[in-house]
């Protein structure tokens, strides 16, 4: 029998999109359309730990935070708050970070959700295992998930 340790690509990928649509309506969707995403901007992180142990990340730009703030708390954009941002992106990766985590086996809990401009670096103990670089409105979307590694074999 083969334990997975990691979700797949395709799977996150799928997680992601379904999460955009619901929270951010499917008019504007999530594209696979990699585009660089520059320093700064905001991030939110998630951990999981129980069955399964992970950090689910989810990277915005300043732009890109804003219009995911507005559009899931239906305000304007001059109206969006740091707190405001900090909220609807918690939100946001707590929804991503929940789904990932039902893919995988064994029960497990999710971490209250951390966010804030910046860089959110995943413990050193942590190896990237799945990387989606996608575009939403014009601006690049990052979501890692990092594991720690395989036990080594005898």
């Amino acid at each position: 029998m083969t334990v997975t340790m990691e979700p797949s690509l395709g799977d996150v990928h799928a997680v992601v999109e379904e999460v955009w649509s619901s929270f951010l309506g499917a008019e504007d969707p999530i594209l696979p359309l990699p585009t660089p995403l520059p320093p700064g901007g905001w991030s939110a992180a998630i951990t999981v730990s129980g069955g399964w142990d992970a950090q689910v990340t989810v990277q915005l730009t300043d732009p890109g935070a804003v219009h995911v703030t507005s559009t899931m708390l239906m305000c304007s954009e001059e109206d969006c708050t740091d707190e405001d941002l900090r909220d609807a992106l918690g939100e946001l990766v707590n929804m991503v970070g929940g789904n990932i985590k039902s893919l995988m086996a064994g029960a497990a809990v999710l971490s209250l959700p951390l966010v804030g401009h910046g860089d959110i670096s995943p413990g050193s103990h942590l190896l990237e295992v799945c990387r989606l670089d996608l575009t939403w409105r014009g601006e690049p979307v990052v979501v890692t998930v990092h594991t720690p590694p395989p036990p080594a074999v005898a």
